[in-house]
């Protein structure tokens, strides 16, 4: 089977021409068809009958938003913000139907009646709304999985480059966390807590129902940068095990289900909006002006190096970015059978530091055929991306906005000021030096479906995401710098890299109803291939004509050699899976779950794994001693369920090997002489060594998770929230270690770590209010907090390293880890205790031996936080509305990289600029060593206001377009406003310290680019 799909993917089975001749026919068909149906259809309505009205609830309140549709066609309209609406329809026989998410549908005959007004009543029937869960939808009544889910009107407003911003604040349970402040920057996503060692926190990400790779596309940023926001209609997190267990190997840290835009009957549309928006440094750091540096030098003992000049480097080095973005969207049904939605999107988001860029230019077509009365669907989902992303020198650039002396002028005579020989000026940096990287992406999926018969639903999807990145980094020739020749010399280094991820699935999914019984069951076979391709070029020794090195020839010489590195790396993973969902009488819920995943990256002895899963819920409002309760919904959920982890390098069961010989002036431990009295090298052939042994016995990660949960809903379903438990282990724990036996043929191996564990267990409570004190206004209050505790328990290693010190003396030193019975991320280091009379470092000696040793380090915080909370308040006034979200973190540390490294007595002494934290012990000797240790770290918790929105809505009947304009929106969006904490650095939402071993850091702030204060306008006009 597996075969077959291999050649059908890549075209070499007699069936591959075939399949492929009926898309390109399929796709010309159906893309052909909406303009000549649509103006037929258009023809008949001209002469119908026009109905107005308005809709209200049963307060008397305007409800906009209502869909209206004529029975039985697909002519239709929807209610303006006043509630109003206006249609032609075909005669006086034709029925209106009135329908909104949590109202009951309506049904009006026209007859001799031109103006006809509704009052739909709320329904209970909120909970048949659906959200996305694997492999389908289901009621939210009938849900016993942990699912937050949110609808596009709920996201972060602003500028906004990923879906991961969206979200940020919105779910329980799910920490977002954005690495630093630059364009498309990547993104931490942690769902209730890190659950493995190496293979970091990322859930497994599915869009239209193709699952991504998160293998990297070749650039540093957000894989995800390639999906325009505008275009996602819904995104939801699946949290627990009952609700994830489908996916199996690729769960354990979660699901995030995104869901774009379609097409929908009776709401045909076009949308067009533009915004452009200011981004400013929103903090700085404050370092010593130029007067007080020169003060300060010559008080700590230092030689002053005054050039005259009065320099912010801050300011010099970052500008205020100005980002745009266009949208135009059509949507909508050109028949009954036939709807669509495509959209093209444009964004320029320039960052605050030069030569900080990041364009996307994006398309989307969705369509739906329908065929057979309804029988056969088939869903066609395209997403293609061109994104252009331009860096600077990150790390260097921020160094010397804090660290470059103030008293160098910025300019002189024009041009940026020469420094030291071996020096660069930043400014001069930012025309020498550039990091471009070109992506285009395509994600396309089709999914045919057809009922067999009643209930019964057959569906296939073959899908494929592509990738292709080119990656530029580069030093134009500047012979000034005399003693880096990547520099004088000019130096490109170009990276060439491909994605392939090729999906088929093949689902059967069965309905059954019979007076109080629904049983729904899923049966599934996936097979997915992945190939990753790289190749990599260095060169040096570039002409000074002014030409960028990545545009001049270059021939390799003994002083400047051409390096070439390529590799390539093919997985595939074949999965069966199944479900079944039983509901009785409404009441009582069963789901059960199982998938077995069988993945090329584990050995023979282990090829797949088993992830089951079970749940139980009580929709207890429906029983009949509820009848009279306070409580509109009240339901209760349970399950167990285990998920894998698969995300681990390739062919590390396989046996490895490479060449070793005798080198001259060293010596070789695994090469022999043929000729025992040899001399010279010719007399030690080339010898094989192993590199990696073959360990066909690994086993998948396994992470088994418990969760307890409450739904309601209260106050005539005003007040709804939900509270969940969780309790979530991680076993089987892969990790590439050093042999306790040094007498081993390779320096480290690859093993399952026996009895280790990583538990994360707690606590999550959201709450939603929708308040209404009149027909004018009315509000929305709501949040959610999420308590955690994690540990490391049962491990047999003292500490495992994941972040480690850079820099001079520093390489290597451990700031935190693993360690036994801690929390994750623990911060491991001295604890500082102040300067002593010698002028140095005084540290707590841990175990009183009167000794500064290893020994004396211990666990003094994490990095990750206990509580992830966030809060809403969402007013509307007439057509006004405003919308303020905060987040916010505690009980959690930072290490201030960045102080450890530059804010030393010595930088000082040396007329490099720090801050007063250099000054706070004035008999601190200058030869005081910056060891890791408690004197650098910081308490991490903050809130913040993460955006504002103000907006103005204007209905095109008061402008005289009512049969033009649907809706104009004008809108104010501030973000990053405002930032409580205690933390010194940029900004306490940080993560850019280096790993160890591959294995993930957190918490570590190592000259993080600097987030931005954004303002942004925006015009929305619907059509």
């Amino acid at each position: 089977m597996k075969n077959f799909y291999q050649l059908l993917l890549t075209g070499r089975h007699p069936l591959a021409k075939g399949v492929k001749s009926f898309l390109i026919a399929g796709l010309l068909f159906f893309i052909s068809l909406p303009s000549q149906d649509l103006l037929a259809r258009g023809n008949m309505f001209q002469a119908g009958v026009v109905v107005t009205g308005n809709v209200t609830d049963e307060e008397g309140a305007a409800m906009p938003g209502v869909n209206i549709l004529e029975k039985g066609t697909i002519n239709g309209t929807v209610s303006d913000v006043n509630g109003s609406y206006r249609l032609n329809v075909s005669s006086t026989n034709a029925v209106l139907v009135f329908s909104f998410v949590g109202a009951e549908t309506k049904e009006v005959t026209v007859g001799g009646q031109s103006e006809i007004s509704v009052s739909l009543a709320g329904s209970a029937e909120t909970l048949s709304e659906l959200v996305v869960i694997g492999y389908g939808t289901q009621k939210k009544s009938d849900v016993t999985g942990a699912i937050g889910s949110l609808k596009s009107e709920s996201f972060n407003q602003g500028v906004v480059t990923n879906p991961g911003q969206l979200l940020q604040g919105k779910v329980s349970g799910v920490n977002v966390t954005t690495a630093s402040g630059e364009p498309g920057a990547a993104q931490n996503v942690i769902i209730r807590g890190v659950g493995s060692l190496r293979s970091g926190t990322q859930p497994l990400y599915v869009v239209d129902g193709f699952l991504l790779d998160n293998s990297s596309q070749g650039v540093d940023t957000n894989p995800l940068n390639f999906l325009n926001p505008n275009d996602i209609a819904s995104i939801d997190v699946l949290k627990d095990a009952s609700a994830t267990a489908v996916y199996g190997s690729r769960a354990s840290n979660g699901v995030v289900v995104i869901t774009t835009k379609k097409g929908q009957a009776g709401k045909t549309e076009m949308n067009f909006s533009a915004s452009t928006a200011w981004s400013s440094m929103s903090n700085q750091i404050d370092v010593f002006s130029a007067d007080e540096f020169r003060k300060q030098v010559v008080a700590q003992g230092g030689t002053l190096d005054d050039f005259g000049g009065n320099t912010n480097w801050q300011d010099e080095l970052t500008q205020t970015g100005a980002s745009k973005k266009i949208d135009f969207s059509i949507g909508g049904a050109a028949t009954e059978k036939f709807s669509y939605f495509t959209s093209v999107g444009f964004q320029d988001q320039e960052g605050i530091l030069k030569n900080s860029n990041l364009k996307r230019y994006s398309g989307k077509l969705n369509m739906n055929q329908k065929a057979l009365n309804g029988r056969l669907n088939v869903d066609y989902n395209l997403t293609a991306s061109h994104t252009e992303n331009l860096r600077p020198s990150i790390t260097s650039t921020i160094s010397d906005m804090i660290n470059l002396n103030p008293t160098i002028p910025a300019y002189t005579d024009g041009e940026p000021t020469s420094l030291i020989t071996n020096a660069l000026n930043p400014l001069k940096r930012y025309e020498l030096y550039s990091d471009q990287a070109i992506n285009n992406r395509i994600l396309a999926s089709i999914s045919p479906s057809i009922e067999i018969l009643d209930g019964l639903v057959y569906k296939l999807n073959l899908g494929i995401d592509y990738s292709a990145t080119n990656r530029d980094q580069q030093y134009k020739p500047f012979p000034s710098v005399v003693n880096e020749s990547n520099i004088s010399n000019g130096s490109l280094s170009t990276s060439i890299s491909g994605n392939t991820n090729q999906l088929v699935e093949n689902t059967v999914n069965y309905n059954w109803n019979k007076d109080v019984h629904n049983v729904t069951v899923l049966a599934g076979h996936s097979y997915q291939n992945f190939l990753v391709e790289d190749r990599n070029f260095s060169y040096r020794g570039f002409a000074n004509n002014n030409i960028e090195p990545r545009y001049q020839d270059q021939t390799s010489t003994t002083a400047y050699p051409t390096t070439v590195n390529s590799s390539a790396v093919k997985n595939e993973l074949q999965s069966y899976f199944g479900r079944v969902n039983y509901t009785y009488n409404d009441k009582y819920l069963f789901t059960a779950t199982l998938r077995a995943d069988g993945s090329s990256k584990f050995g023979d002895n282990n090829k797949y794994g088993y992830f089951p899963s079970v749940a139980l819920g009580w929709n207890i409002s429906n029983e009949d001693f509820m009848a009279n309760s306070v409580f509109n919904n009240l339901k209760l959920r349970t399950s167990w369920g285990q998920t894998g982890n698969q995300e681990i390098p390739s062919k590390i069961t396989k046996a490895s090997y490479s060449e070793d010989r005798l080198i001259t002036g060293g010596q070789s431990l695994n090469t022999y002489p043929l000729d025992p009295d040899a001399t010279a090298i010719g007399g030690y052939p080339y010898g094989i060594v192993f590199t990696r042994l073959a360990n066909p016995n690994l086993q998948w990660e396994v992470s088994t998770q418990i969760n307890a949960g409450i739904d309601f809903t209260i106050f005539d379903s005003q007040l709804s929230g939900s509270v969940d438990y969780f309790n979530k282990e991680s076993s089987n724990i892969l990790l590439e270690v050093t042999p306790a036996d040094p007498v081993q043929p390779t320096a480290t191996y690859w093993t399952n770590i026996e009895d280790m564990k990583i538990q994360n267990n707690g606590f999550e409570l959201a709450l939603d209010y929708n308040g209404k004190t009149s027909s004018d206004f009315s509000y929305n209050i709501g949040g959610n907090i999420t308590y955690i505790q994690n540990k490391v328990v049962d491990s047999p290693y003292s500490v495992l390293t994941t972040g480690a010190a850079q820099g001079s003396g520093q390489t290597g030193a451990t700031i935190n880890g693993y360690v036994n019975n801690e929390p994750i991320g623990a911060f491991y280091m001295f604890q500082f205790e102040g300067i002593g009379e010698d002028g140095l470092n005084v540290f707590k000696d841990i175990n009183s031996d009167n000794a500064t040793l290893d020994n004396d380090r211990s666990v003094v915080g994490s990095a990750i936080p206990k509580l992830i909370y966030a809060y809403h308040l969402n007013f509307k006034y007439r057509d006004f509305d405003l919308g303020i979200n905060f987040n916010g973190v505690a009980g959690n540390k930072i290490y201030n990289h960045t102080a450890m490294t530059l804010f030393t007595k010595a930088q000082l002494t040396k007329s490099n600029n720090t801050t007063d934290f250099t000054t706070q012990y004035p008999n601190e000797a200058i030869s005081n060593a910056n060891t890791v240790s408690t004197r650098y770290l910081e308490n991490g918790s903050f809130m913040r206001l993460n955006n504002a929105t103000l907006a103005y809505n204007l209905r095109g009947d008061r402008i005289g377009l009512r049969d033009a304009i649907q809706n104009v929106r004008l809108s104010l969006t501030g973000q990053n406003l405002f930032v409580v904490t205690d933390y010194s650095g940029y900004d306490p939402e940080i993560n850019t310290g280096s790993t160890s071993g591959e294995i993930q850091t957190f918490g570590i702030d190592y000259f993080t680019y600097p987030k931005a204060r954004t303002f942004l306008i925006g015009l929305n006009v619907t059509f």
